[in-house]
């Protein structure tokens, strides 16, 4: 407390008297070495050498300031969820310190102006701001230390920038848009695992592929398959969003694709054909063909020989008469007379 309101009485006479301002804005500290501040906005395309010849640039500063980030944002997410389990906790912290949410966060309070003081431009490098950012939390844990840095988080971004509660309930589904604009595209397109495994802290960790009409799309990893799935389908989305040539090889692909689906894949198969192939290959029982031949000649010889057995047994049944005769007048007298005599 006592150093805080010696730096306000020193600030109208320091040298940098309005880097030293600017700071106090953003980070709502004055700075105690103001030579940590001025490496963290040091980009390492204007990086300059020590007294030992060494590059300095922020980089270090990077590497530890984001360690700091994580720890403080996640004790913060921490208490403000209490009973939330740990896959939401990490896609929350996740959301608050990922590089694009820290790049409009040093834009929206000043630090990407400050790096531009240094000369250079960051238009060709979108992560320069997001770098300096993590880089400055760096430098204020050092001059500073723990408990700075969590008031800094909490009432600098949180309570002025950033709505935790937005941040955590508000899920893009990366992934139902992707299935979409492939279904309105007619394309096809799956995701394939690529491992399973488990992080240093025994986490168990996805990664999967998404694939468009064949095409190898993006990686994604997460904490579970649907995770994964919805950061590859981000990932996806902005390479067709971005990259013209790797959106028309997709469409090359789904070309190649249907042309193969619409072409025959063979003709109409020849019925007579087959079939005389097929009786070419009948196996013939010559041996049983021999028997039932010599059996068919034996029933022949048998048959003529009972026709002719018939032939001698034959009966004249031409003389024989069927209906009854009508008697002459001759018959009538012959047949009196004959009964007058035997009278």
């Amino acid at each position: 407390m006592v150093k805080a309101i010696i730096d306000r009485i020193k600030l109208p006479f320091r040298k940098d008297k309005e880097l030293y301002l600017a700071l106090y804005k953003i980070l709502g500290f004055l700075p105690h070495d103001i030579s940590l501040y001025k490496l963290a906005l040091m980009h390492k395309s204007v990086a300059h050498r020590n007294g030992k010849g060494r590059l300095v640039n922020n980089e270090r500063l990077e590497f530890l300031g984001d360690a700091v980030l994580d720890a403080t944002v996640g004790h913060i997410v921490y208490d403000h969820f209490p009973g939330k389990k740990e896959g939401f906790l990490t896609n929350t912290r996740s959301k608050l310190v990922q590089r694009e949410t820290l790049g409009k966060l040093a834009k929206e309070m000043g630090i990407t102006r400050l790096v531009l003081s240094s000369g250079r431009s960051a238009t060709h490098n979108s992560y320069m701001g997001g770098n300096a950012f993590e880089a400055l939390v760096g430098a204020l844990y050092l001059d500073h230390g723990y408990d700075a840095c969590m008031k800094f988080v909490q009432k600098q971004i949180l309570s002025k920038l950033v709505n935790i509660d937005k941040v955590a309930y508000k899920e893009v589904n990366f992934k139902s848009k992707l299935i979409e604009w492939t279904q309105k595209n007619k394309v096809t397109m799956e995701y394939r695992s690529i491992s399973e495994g488990k992080d240093e802290n025994g986490s168990p960790i996805f990664e999967c592929m998404c694939i468009i009409e064949g095409v190898e799309c993006s990686k994604g990893k997460g904490f579970s398959k649907k995770e994964a799935h919805q950061h590859a389908s981000e990932e996806t989305l902005k390479k067709l969003r971005k990259q013209p040539k790797f959106c028309d090889s997709i469409f090359a692909a789904k070309t190649a694709r249907t042309k193969m689906e619409e072409e025959p894949v063979m003709a109409a198969p020849d019925i007579e054909k087959e079939m005389a192939e097929k009786q070419q290959f009948l196996i013939v029982d010559t041996q049983n063909t021999a028997l039932a031949s010599t059996s068919t000649a034996e029933e022949h010889q048998q048959d003529k020989a009972t026709a002719s057995e018939t032939a001698h047994f034959e009966i004249d049944f031409s003389d024989i008469q069927t209906e009854a005769k009508e008697p002459t007048r001759e018959d009538i007298i012959a047949a009196a007379e004959a009964a007058a005599f035997k009278g």
